[in-house]
């Protein structure tokens, strides 16, 4: 079982827990993020790399962060490849606090990740935290030590609090507090954060996913790691899965808090994200192995994102813009999600929002064309400024190009697979 759940070839379901943190007030401050299998899963029942993949991937690309945690930090469970740097970390420091597992041998490797990854300015936090374990090292780089009152003496628990309370820079986390004996415990020892059962169980959280195809990840990675990459080369590929689009777009709203603008195509949510920063994602996305799309719902997107694009060649509308309209478009009809809702999540301009929701500007009247052409509305098309007969040839022409895109990279998949090789256990 994974943390998606299909429902049929349009889409999947992804599925992240969530579990609030309180203050000695009683107010959040914070969650944490954790692995669930299906809607109904009420713990994780894996705790490895792929876990920590899918709930990367599913917080940032899927539900979007903000969605999520609003704007407090989020604790996530990293297991040692993310700590040693065989796996990316595809967002920066900001609202996240990196949490080690208790089942990490902190060995020099460890400890040499730890440091660099707590110099790089995240926050660090020591999961399920026992003394004489091998986990004292970190104490130095730790912002947060959780420590467990269900399964412990409160003795046992009141030696280590003391030991902890020697680093000045530690805030002390309570956790799987399931009694008012455990609040009551927790309280006297001084604990600065709370998080159990008694407060609020785990949410399970579900989404509807539109997942890039392997194929497509494939290609981009091998593309990301070519020692002459080019830019335009990465664009093409992402422009070309309506998918990679989606969660290029994603990413770049949770990675870029504080924007002062919006990104107005795929194009420069590309730029604006880097070259390294897409390597990671997609390294991730391979790890999180997450089924695909049909070939046949991606190239009917493709297909209108690119007759988007042709006739706002015509009209003198940002071509960029327009294919970006029309993958959009087509991402909220596979999902079933309404636009609204979608376009909450990602970093899109007040142009390419206007024209999904209410058809306004040059860009919500090429999409109304090609929208009107699609459902053979006649008087509509009579009215436009394009004729149905340079309808009709655009139209063939984006549908040859469709079908010419996703088949030479069929072929070019099947002739020379890129081989992810520095993605451990992919």
């Amino acid at each position: 079982m994974t943390s998606v759940t299909s429902t049929g070839n349009e889409s999947q379901l992804v599925h992240i827990g969530r579990q609030a943190i309180y203050d000695r007030t009683g107010e959040v401050v914070g969650y944490e993020l954790l692995f669930r299998g299906g809607s109904e899963a009420t713990e994780a029942h894996r705790r490895n790399a792929y876990a920590t993949s899918q709930v990367i991937v599913n917080a940032f690309a899927e539900f979007g962060l903000e969605q999520l945690v609003g704007d407090r930090p989020c604790f996530l469970n990293l297991t040692r490849e993310f700590l040693v740097g065989d796996l990316p970390l595809p967002f920066g420091p900001e609202q996240v606090v990196l949490e080690v597992l208790e089942t990490v041998d902190v060995d020099d490797d460890v400890y040499a990740g730890v440091t660099m990854l707590s110099e790089q300015g995240y926050l660090i936090a020591l999961d399920d935290f026992v003394l004489g374990e091998g986990h004292d090292k970190l104490l130095g780089l730790a912002s947060f030590v959780k420590l467990d009152l269900l399964d412990v003496e409160a003795d046992t628990v009141a030696s280590t609090v003391a030991e902890v309370r020697k680093h000045k820079h530690i805030k002390l986390v309570a956790e799987r507090i399931e009694s008012s004996h455990h609040r009551a415990l927790a309280h006297d020892l001084g604990f600065d954060l709370f998080q159990g059962h008694i407060f609020g169980r785990p949410q399970t959280l579900t989404a509807v996913s539109l997942n890039p195809s392997r194929m497509r990840r494939l290609e981009l990675f091998g593309a990301l790691t070519a020692s002459d990459i080019q830019m335009q080369q990465v664009v093409q590929i992402v422009t070309t899965d309506p998918a990679l689009s989606y969660r290029v777009l994603q990413a770049t709203n949770s990675a870029s808090v504080g924007l002062a603008r919006k990104v107005s195509s795929v194009h420069e949510a590309i730029t604006m994200l880097g070259i390294d920063r897409i390597r990671q994602w997609v390294a991730l996305m391979l790890v999180s192995d997450i089924s695909e799309a049909t070939e046949e719902q991606l190239s009917t997107m493709m297909s209108r994102a690119k007759l988007c694009q042709m006739i706002a060649e015509r009209l003198d509308v940002p071509t960029d813009s327009a294919f970006t309209v029309g993958l959009l478009a087509g991402v909220a009809e596979l999902v079933a999600e309404p636009l609204g809702e979608l376009l909450v999540r990602l970093p899109v301009s007040t142009e390419i929002t206007d024209a999904l929701l209410h058809g306004r500007g040059r860009l919500g009247q090429v999409l109304s064309m090609v929208r009107a052409y699609e459902q053979s509305d006649l008087p509509a098309l009579k009215t436009g400024p394009v004729s149905s007969a340079e309808m009709a040839r655009a139209y063939l022409s984006a549908l040859g190009w469709s079908q010419r895109t996703m088949a030479g990279a069929l072929s070019t998949q099947r002739r020379r697979p890129p081989r992810p090789a520095s993605v451990a256990g992919s």
